[in-house]
C-alpha cells in the first residue's frame, strides 16, 4: 500500500486485535478468503436493481454472484424457495430493519387513495434498557421518529420474558408488527408463544436474529423460520461474515417480500455492494460446512463455562446464567463484595463499596487486554453512558481455537481485574 499512514493505523490494529481477548458479543473474526472477496475487483462496479433487471449495463457476472448468494442464504437455513425469499442487498442491520417498517408499518400523517390520513402504525419491541436493539421503535432512532413503539420488556424476577405479559399487550395495543430476537439477552426465545403473541393482536411477525444467526446455522439454536414472517439478519456477529445484512420474507399472498424489495431499493439503497455480498456468499458457503456445526456448538459450550466461572466467583448474571453465545454481567451489585447500594440526598444512587459500574469495569478490563463492551442491564438505574453491567461474547474467541478451558482461565483474569 502506497498510503503509508493508513497503512501503519491498519497494521497497528492488525496487533491490538491478535494481542487482545475480544468478548465483544457482537464481533468475531472473517476468514482470509471472506476479506479476498471485500478486497477484489468487484468494489468497482455500480449494480442499481435486482438480478436480471439493473439499471447498469455489464452486470452478468454481478447477477451471478448475487443469485449464487441468494441460493446459499436459503440453503443454510434450510429454506424451500418457493416458500421463502432473501433480499442480499441490505447494507447492515440497522437499514435492514428500516426497510422492512417502511414497506410494511404504514407512518403517521401520509395521505391515501380514499382521502384520509393515515395514523403511525406500532412496532411492538423491546425497551433498550431490557435487551432491546435500537432499531426496534427507540425513541432515539428513526424507527422510534416515523413509528410509534409499543415496549414490552422482563420479568423483573425471572429477568427473562414473560410471553403472557406480552399477550395481553399485543392484545391491547394491536401493533402492526412484534418483534423479537434481542441484542442483549442470553435466553433462547420461544419463537411459538412469540407467534401467539403476534396472532393475538393480528398483527406481522418479525424476528432479529442478528446476534444468534451462526447458533441458527449452527443448529444449536432454535430455528425462527416455522414461525416468523420475516426474518432480518446482520451477517457478521455469530455468522462469522462481512458487515452486511439479510432480509427473509416468507412467500404468501400477501406478498410482502415485494415491497420489502422495493423498500431497500429504490426506497433507501442505490447501488448494492457487490464485494460485499461476495463476501457474504463465501460466509455461507463456511458456515454450510460441518466444521462450522462443531464451531457453533463450541461457542455455546465456552459460553455456559464462562457464565458458571463468573458466578462461581459471586458475580450475578442477568436471568442467571446463558444459553447462547452471550452474557451479561451486572457489575455494579455483584452480591459478594459488593455492599447494598445507597442514595445520597438527591436520590440519586452511589456505589456502595467496592462497586464498579459498567464503564469502569469496561476501562479496567480493556487495560489488561480484554474487551468487553458497559451495558445496561434490566430495570437500569444508571444512565446508558455509565450503566451497570458489561456484555460479554465467546464467538470471536472460540473463532481462534478457544475451549472451556481457556474460558475459565478468563473468567479468573476477569475476576482478578475487576476486584482489585
Amino acid at each position: 500500500m502506497k498510503d503509508t499512514q493508513i497503512k501503519k493505523l491498519i497494521e497497528a490494529e492488525k496487533k491490538r486485535q491478535k494481542k487482545a481477548i475480544n468478548l465483544i458479543a457482537s464481533e468475531n473474526y472473517v476468514s482470509r478468503d471472506v476479506l479476498e472477496a471485500l478486497g477484489s475487483e468487484l468494489t468497482n462496479k455500480y449494480a442499481e436493481g435486482y438480478a436480471g433487471k439493473r439499471y447498469y449495463g455489464g452486470n452478468d457476472i454481478i447477477d451471478k454472484i448475487e443469485e449464487l448468494c441468494i441460493d446459499r442464504a436459503l440453503k443454510l437455513f434450510r429454506l424451500d424457495p418457493n416458500e421463502w425469499h432473501v433480499n442480499v442487498q441490505p447494507l447492515s442491520g440497522s437499514p435492514a430493519n428500516l426497510a422492512v417498517f417502511t414497506a410494511l408499518v404504514p407512518r403517521g400523517g401520509v395521505k391515501q387513495e380514499d382521502g384520509t390520513t393515515s395514523v403511525a402504525g406500532k412496532i411492538m419491541g423491546m425497551s433498550l434498557d431490557q435487551g432491546g436493539h435500537l432499531t426496534h421503535g427507540q425513541k432515539v432512532s428513526a424507527t422510534g421518529k416515523f413509528w410509534q413503539q409499543i415496549p414490552y420488556g422482563l420479568d423483573p424476577v425471572t429477568e427473562t420474558i414473560n410471553y403472557d405479559q406480552l399477550r395481553e399487550i399485543a392484545m391491547k395495543e394491536k401493533p402492526t408488527i412484534v418483534v423479537s430476537g434481542y441484542t442483549a439477552y442470553p435466553r433462547i426465545i420461544d419463537w411459538k408463544k412469540m407467534r401467539e403473541v403476534s396472532d393475538a393482536s393480528e398483527g406481522l411477525m418479525m424476528v432479529d436474529m442478528s446476534h444468534i444467526a451462526g447458533l441458527v446455522a449452527g443448529g444449536v439454536y432454535p430455528s425462527p423460520f416455522d414461525y416468523a414472517d420475516v426474518v432480518t439478519t446482520t451477517t457478521h456477529k455469530t455468522l462469522r461474515g462481512p458487515r452486511a445484512a439479510l432480509i427473509f420474507v416468507k412467500k404468501d399472498a400477501r406478498e410482502l417480500y415485494k415491497k420489502i424489495d422495493k423498500a431497500v431499493f429504490p426506497g433507501l439503497q442505490g447501488g448494492p455492494h457487490a464485494n460485499q455480498i461476495a463476501a457474504v456468499a463465501v460466509a455461507l458457503k463456511e458456515a454450510s460446512t460441518p466444521a462450522f456445526r462443531k464451531y457453533a456448538n463450541q461457542v455455546v459450550k465456552n459460553a455456559k463455562v464462562l457464565a458458571e466461572e463468573l458466578e462461581k466467583r459471586g458475580w450475578r448474571l442477568i436471568s442467571g446464567g446463558t444459553d447462547s453465545h452471550l452474557i451479561l454481567v451486572d457489575t455494579w451489585n455483584d452480591g459478594k463484595k459488593r455492599e447494598p447500594l445507597v442514595k445520597d440526598a438527591a436520590g440519586k444512587a452511589e456505589a456502595g463499596a467496592g462497586a464498579i459500574t459498567g464503564k469502569e469495569a469496561s476501562e479496567r478490563l480493556e487495560k489488561q487486554g480484554i474487551i468487553v463492551n458497559k451495558n445496561a442491564i434490566p430495570f437500569d438505574k444508571r444512565p446508558p453512558a455509565d450503566p451497570s453491567g458489561i456484555r460479554l461474547g465467546t464467538a470471536a474467541e472460540t473463532t481462534r481455537g478457544r475451549k472451556e478451558k481457556d474460558f475459565k482461565l478468563i473468567a479468573k483474569k476477569m475476576d482478578e481485574i475487576l476486584r482489585k
